[in-house]
Formats: structure tokens, C-alpha cells, sequence
């Protein structure tokens, strides 16, 4: 509670100092942040769904925007975990919020979901904690710290702060990379699940599916002179996993590829609506695999990069945009006290009562009333919408048709607490992703279909 009160103080104090110096200048600027989130030795990774942190393959990082100059502050920002959810998500957005001058609800937070990369759930280690199992699920100083850290990297970037004068738009088809994770049958139903590494090769030669091939590329620029670049693309992000190295995977290997590129410009990248979506088809799980996956990624980005279309942007083109939603939870779910007796049954497999909490926690938010919210930045001619959950790449592509002839952006993965997010019709279908990984009921196709109408409006 202290916590909160002194945040509201200090983002009230910073965000109207910052927005009188935003109006009074009358320009777009921008800063660009980095900071290292890497686990130490031991963490949890993954939700302590695979080995824990042994070695460090990769350093993971948090990489973000704060555009500045329309309204209040607006920041972006990209983390290699595997998800954030619940009030770990809420603080996590705080944080970023005070850090940069602005309200929580003007902070876009997403993750890139490495399946080698930590996660983070207070609400969930709350409920663990009375029952000896705090910090099981995920390192929570870790967490905290990394925030504070991210939030610090944030502050110092304000005084780096440059002019913009341009926006630009790409895209960039990216070939052998993406492919359905569920592969249906003759009778419509889930024939195999093509995980993202598939060594049956039956499976892998079934159909590439429904996707989207593209990568989706937004930049800024200072007259001539660019100075990001955010690239958007939908898959699940692994090529091998789980013996506790961590790692950003190949999509953090394609960003590192493009940044030796244009060493210049700071490089974000985040996933789309990937839920359903693998690089199965083309991936056996060989190690090997994991540098042409980014190699073939960093191809398209920058095809995505030389097909920019610029377009000039002043403080009037730029619009926050959001939408509070209520999704529905899942039938299962609605029977708190099962949960509760799973997560007290020290009987019970570590890894139930762990999935009984984050489960709990979901189940508790949503019974309370307090929604999720789904937000957009529109920018110049294009939509940058930003979505929870492990979305279905369908949500990403009914966007798009929303605004033919537009750049729509789409970035999942934002507040994890809902888990896999499918289609009505996907819950008819059986799978992995509709099943008891997913904490919403089939309603939600109806309730997100409305709020991206009203975002992309």
C-alpha cells in the first residue's frame, strides 16, 4: 500500500512537470532504453517448467522507447522473459511509469517469451509463500530488481532524448520460419500439435498453415537520421530448450544480427500473436537450428527495413488509445476451492501446485472485476496494438483486415496472467493451446474482436 501511494504521488508530480515541458516544446522526441535482466545461477526458468538457470548462453535484455511530446509519455518496451503477469505485470508498468513521467496505463509491456528465460507473477508467489513455496515459480528479488534497474536504465535515456521528425512503415516476408502449431484433421479436429521442435517427420511435412509471414517494421527518424527500429513478427520464439541455458533465442539472435547491420540504430523487436504458432515445421531441435532460424528472421527484418515508407509526424498525428476488458474465464477455473485444495496438497507434484497458483490467481483477478487493458498507439498512418495472453495469430490478422491499405503492428505476450488465448472455434477443436493452459472460455473471441474494432477505429 505504501508502495502505491508514493507512486501515485510521484507519477502525479513527474508526469505534469513533463507534460508542460512536452507542450511548451511542441515536437515529438524520443529515448531508447536498455537494461541486462538476466537471471543469476538457480533462477527458475520458464515457470519452473524446465531446469533451472545453469549457465548463461545469452544475456537477456529489457529494450524499450518512451515517445515524448504527445499528451503524456508513452513507453514501449520489450523483455526477454517468458511472461509477466498478474500484479507482477502491474508493477513492472509502474515502475516504467514513474520512470518516465507518465500513468501505468500509458505503458506497453511485453515479453518475447524465451522458454529459456524467467517469468514473473507476484500474485502467484503470494499464494505459494504460506505454503513454504516462495520463489519456486520464479526469483522474485530478481525480478524486482530487474525492474528498479529498467526503470533506472529509463530514467537516464531522458536526457538523451532526441527530436523526431518522420515515422516509417515496412514489412518484410520472412521464408521457413513460421508454421501452425495445430494441425487439424479431415474431421476439423487437432490431428497432431506441431511443437517448436519436431523430429517426427510426418508432422513437420504436413502444411506450413495459417500464419503471418510477415515481419512488420516501425521506425523513427530525425530528418535523415534513424534512430530505431521495431520489428514485429509472430511465432513462438524457441528452437531448443529446457537444459537451463539462457537464452534469447533466435529472435535475439536476428535482433543482435541487425544491430551489427545498422549499428547506429537501437533495435526492439517483439512477438505477435504466436500462440498457435511454431517454427515446428522447420525445426528438428538440432542446435544448428537456432542460428539459420535467425539468420532466416533478420533476413526479413531487414527486407522489412529497406521497404520503409516514411511519413512525416508532428505531435497532432500521435493517439494513445485503450480499452479495459473483462475476459472470461475459463469453466474449470470457476471452482476456487479445488484450486486452493491443489495448491495446499503437499502430496500433490510441485508443478501442479505451482500451475494451481498461477491458475488461483487468474481465477481470483477475474472474480474481482479488474480487467485487462488492451491499448494501441496510433502514430501517423499506422496502429501499434498492444494484446495480453498467448494470443492466436488469427486476433493479429483480423487487425489487420480492420484497416486494409494501413500498418498494423501487433505485439503479444503483454500481461501472461490469461495464458493461451484461442479462437471460439479453437476451444471446439481439442489441442494443447484450448486446454488447461488456456485460463479464458471460448467467449473471448467476442469480447477482444469488439475491443480491436473500438482501438482500431
Amino acid at each position: 500500500m505504501l508502495h502505491r501511494l508514493s507512486f501515485l504521488l510521484v507519477a502525479a508530480t513527474v508526469a505534469l512537470g513533463s507534460s508542460a515541458a512536452g507542450a511548451a516544446e511542441n515536437r515529438l522526441r524520443l529515448a531508447t532504453f536498455q537494461c541486462d535482466v538476466t537471471p543469476p545461477p538457480g533462477a527458475p526458468l520458464c515457470d519452473a517448467l524446465v531446469e533451472p538457470a545453469r549457465e548463461i548462453v545469452d544475456r537477456l535484455h529489457a529494450c524499450g522507447i518512451v515517445l515524448l511530446g504527445a499528451e503524456r509519455p508513452v513507453v514501449l518496451c520489450a523483455v526477454d522473459w517468458v511472461g509477466v503477469g498478474n500484479s507482477g505485470y502491474d508493477r513492472f508498468r509502474e515502475e516504467l511509469a514513474v520512470a518516465a513521467g507518465t500513468t501505468p496505463d500509458r505503458v506497453a509491456l511485453h515479453c518475447l517469451h524465451q522458454h529459456d528465460a524467467p517469468g514473473c507473477d507476484f500474485a502467484a508467489n503470494e499464494l505459494l509463500a504460506p505454503f513454504g513455496l516462495e520463489n519456486k515459480l520464479f526469483d522474485a528479488g530478481f525480478a524486482l530488481d530487474a525492474m528498479k534497474r529498467t526503470a533506472a536504465a529509463l530514467t537516464a535515456a531522458l536526457s538523451t532524448q532526441q527530436a523526431i521528425t518522420h515515422v516509417g512503415f515496412g514489412h518484410g516476408r520472412v521464408e521457413q520460419v513460421a508454421s501452425t502449431r495445430r494441425v487439424l484433421g479431415a474431421d476439423g479436429k487437432v490431428k497432431f500439435v506441431r511443437y517448436t521442435s519436431c523430429k517426427d517427420p510426418a508432422v513437420r511435412a504436413e502444411p506450413e498453415g495459417l500464419i503471418d509471414p510477415a515481419v512488420q517494421l516501425v521506425s523513427f527518424w530525425n530528418g535523415e537520421t534513424p534512430l530505431v527500429s521495431i520489428t514485429y513478427y509472430a511465432t513462438h520464439p524457441q528452437s531448443y530448450y529446457g537444459a537451463g541455458g539462457v537464452s534469447d533465442d533466435f529472435p535475439g539472435m536476428a535482433r543482435r544480427l541487425r544491430e551489427a547491420d545498422l549499428p547506429a540504430v537501437a533495435h526492439i523487436h517483439f512477438n505477435g500473436a504466436g500462440g498457435n504458432v511454431t517454427a515446428g515445421k522447420y525445426n528438428d531441435g538440432a542446435p544448428e537450428n537456432r542460428p539459420v532460424l535467425a539468420q532466416r528472421l533478420a533476413a526479413g527484418m531487414k527486407l522489412a527495413w529497406e521497404s520503409t515508407t516514411k511519413h512525416a509526424v508532428q505531435p497532432a498525428d500521435v493517439e494513445w488509445r485503450m480499452r479495459p476488458v473483462a475476459l472470461p474465464l475459463a469453466r474449470p477455473l470457476e471452482d476456487v476451492a479445488a484450486l486452493k485444495a491443489t495448491l495446499a496438497n503437499d502430496k500433490a507434484d510441485l508443478r501442479e501446485r505451482l500451475r494451481a497458483a498461477r491458475n488461483l490467481a487468474w481465477a481470483l483477478r477475474c472474480q474481482s472485476g479488474r480487467k485487462i487493458d488492451l491499448t494501441c498507439l496510433k502514430v501517423g498512418p499506422g496502429y501499434l496494438v498492444h494484446m495480453p495472453g498467448e494470443l492466436f495469430v488469427e486476433y493479429q490478422l483480423a487487425a489487420q483486415k480492420m484497416r486494409p491499405g494501413q500498418p498494423v503492428c501487433m505485439a503479444a505476450y503483454g500481461d501472461y496472467a490469461p495464458g493461451y488465448i484461442g479462437t471460439a472455434i479453437a476451444y471446439t477443436q481439442g489441442g494443447y493451446e484450448t486446454g488447461p493452459v488456456s485460463r479464458v472460455a471460448p467467449e473471448v473471441e467476442a469480447v477482444l474482436i469488439a475491443a480491436l474494432r473500438e482501438l482500431l477505429k
